[in-house]
Order: structure tokens, then sequence, then C-alpha cells
């Protein structure tokens, strides 16, 4: 059924979806769903600490034996910046005399850390059938003792560089991200938000430059996307928004709540949460500061100074400085669970495959 099998025979699933990884959001119940249901469930472990992430490698091992991903980050942490820091809290003072809170309490620690040691001793010790990264790969001799522990290396592109690099520096294939998708950027050569290409225009462009395995990443939410995904060479296809809509889903209800009136035209990279760009749905702060803030420290820092400000709102019923994380597709989405979302977008691709070779 499916035109191209590179993706399913490099790490032996039935379907070629991959759930996308989405730090906060998922955590073994979606990966079981997804992966039971015959696609690839992915566990985000960047907001995990080496026994979180253990466990619930563990929880996914007992329900399921279908290949599974387990995803890092591996960005440079940042070096410490007082004076960044506190121009930004000063920024955001308004906001704080608004809501009552005390601008001058330290900001709390945000728990984005890097693929390290310690977590590359769990995936030799668990073998996840996939590892995948963001933001490039990590240092060459903990990537080496990935691939010895037999697991498929996966890790974001979004230029055609960026998939030339990842492919000379030992992946095994290459999630395209558009322009469109939700949730962090995996860019890491480039910084340059306005020149990123949307997926259309992405994929055919890394599918010509490379020979591994193109993952078709950003605007996809249901078959149409799929197959023309498959159109422009790639052999799977990553989807992270629709995901969001399930029952499995970590998001609070207030993210629920603004998924649900989510247009085409609501969505837009910003960096104040974390420091990265990362698209999500407009919310009060992204308005009046504006998306994107050369004041916001680096990631992953600019987010402690709001969370004060997050708690504060949310306990209101506000999501003014939330995060709201989502692709440009949220429109299409529907609510549904993990495992039967997974099997819906196998068989609407597959009856437009079916009805492209009949010439309806």
């Amino acid at each position: 059924m499916w035109p191209n099998r590179q993706l399913l025979d490099l790490i032996g699933i039935d379907l070629p979806i991959i759930q996308a990884p989405m730090a906060g959001a998922n955590g073994s119940a979606m990966v079981i769903a997804v992966s039971e249901a015959g696609g690839l469930g992915s566990l985000p472990c960047a907001m995990l600490d080496a026994a979180k992430a253990r466990a619930e490698i563990g929880v996914i091992r007992q329900q399921t034996a279908k290949p599974v991903n387990v995803n890092f980050f591996c960005h440079e942490p940042a070096a410490p910046d007082q004076d960044r820091d506190t121009a930004w809290k000063r920024h955001l003072a308004a906001y704080y005399e608004e809501l009552g809170l005390d601008a001058s309490v330290s900001a709390p620690a945000v728990n984005r850390a890097p693929f390290d040691e310690a977590m590359c001793e769990i995936v030799e010790d668990t073998k996840p059938e996939v590892v995948s990264f963001h933001f490039g790969l990590p240092a060459k001799p903990l990537l080496e003792r990935v691939k010895a522990a037999d697991s498929r290396v996966l890790s974001s592109a979004t230029t055609v560089e960026e998939a030339r690099w990842l492919e000379d520096n030992g992946c095994d294939a290459i999630i395209a991200q558009g322009y469109e998708a939700g949730g962090h950027r995996g860019m890491f050569l480039t910084d340059d938000i306005a020149m990123q290409a949307g997926t259309f225009a992405l994929v055919p462009q890394i599918v010509d430059a490379v020979k591994v395995p193109v993952i078709a990443a950003g605007g996809i939410a249901d078959g149409r996307g799929v197959v023309a995904a498959f159109a422009l060479g790639a052999s799977g296809v990553q989807i992270g928004t629709a995901y969001l809509f399930t029952p499995e889903s970590l998001i609070s209800d207030l993210h629920r709540t603004a998924l649900g009136a989510a247009r085409d035209d609501g969505t837009a990279l910003t960096n104040l949460f974390s420091g990265r760009p990362a698209r999500g749905l407009m919310n009060r702060i992204m308005r009046e500061i504006g998306p994107m803030s050369g004041l916001a420290p680096a990631f992953p820092t600019a987010g402690g100074a709001l969370a004060p400000l997050k708690a504060a709102a949310e306990a209101q019923g506000a999501s003014d400085f939330t995060s709201l994380w989502s692709g440009q597709a949220a429109g299409l989405c529907h609510e549904i669970g993990s495992g039967d979302l997974t099997r819906r977008l196998a068989e609407d691709a597959a009856r437009r495959f079916q009805e492209l070779a009949l010439g309806k």
C-alpha cells in the first residue's frame, strides 16, 4: 500500500506515522497507544530527570513490545547572564504589578536538560528501537554509544544544510520540519526564522539532498497531508498537533480550549516562553510584547520569569502567559484517541492512494 517503505523497513513499524515527541504534553500512555496501533510512539525526555525517564520507559516496555522512540534535546546549555535576566524581568514588571506578584523573587529553574551520560546509560539499558534528537546531534562519543545499543537515530532538519550535516554525522533518517510545525524549531545551524522553508518546499529538497529516509513534519493532520508527503518523496510523517487533541495528551484544559478555537492564522513563532523559536497559539503576552523579543534570555531560561505570571493567570482561568504550542493545521484536528487517530490517518491515506491509483 505504501509507495515508499524505507522508513517502515528501517524501524520495523506497520504504519509510517510517527507521533511527535512533545515535552510536557505527552507521556507513556500516548506512546503505548500509538505503537500498539502500528505507528511509532515517541517519549519526550527533555523535561524528565533520569529516574523519571527510566520509569516511563519501563511502563512502556511492560505494555507494548512494538518499536518506540525516545527523544532528547541536545542543545548547548547557555552560560548564566544575570544582566540579561534582570533586563527581561524589568521588561515584564508591569505584568507582575498587575497580578500582585513580587518581581524581586528569583525566577524558578527551567528543566530542559540536553542529552548526557545519565540519559545515554538509560538508552544502553533499555535499548529503544529509535532514539531521536532535537537541535542537532549529541557529542560523537555519546552518539556512538546510542548506535552501539542498536537504536536507529533520527533528528530534525529545518534546512537542506542541516539535513546534509545530520546524514554526514550518522543520522539513519531525517525529520524535515517545515515552518508550519508546532513547538520548538529544530534549527541548529541557523537562527534566522525569516528564512525557514515550509513543508512543501523543504521536503523534496531534502529528499534530493540525502540518501537516508526523510520524514515530513509540519502542517500534516489528515490523510491528505500524508499522501502529499509521500508525493514529495517522504517515506513517513511526524504529527504532533493532532495528538494534542487526544485524551492521552497531558496538556491543560486551558490549552485544549484554545486549540479547539484555533484558526489557520492563529499561531506565530515565539521565543518568549523558552528563548528559542517555537510555534504556538497567539495569546496576550505574544500580542503585547511581540512574538519574538531580543530581550528574552537564552534557551531554556526565558520561561523562568514567566512562570509566576503563568501560574497566577491560570489560577484566574486565563492563558495570557502560557505556552500554547500548536502547528498551523490545528483547525483540521478533532478529539479522538491516540490509537484511533493513528489508524484513521493510515486508513484515510490508504483510501486516497487507492483513489489516485484508480484515477478518481
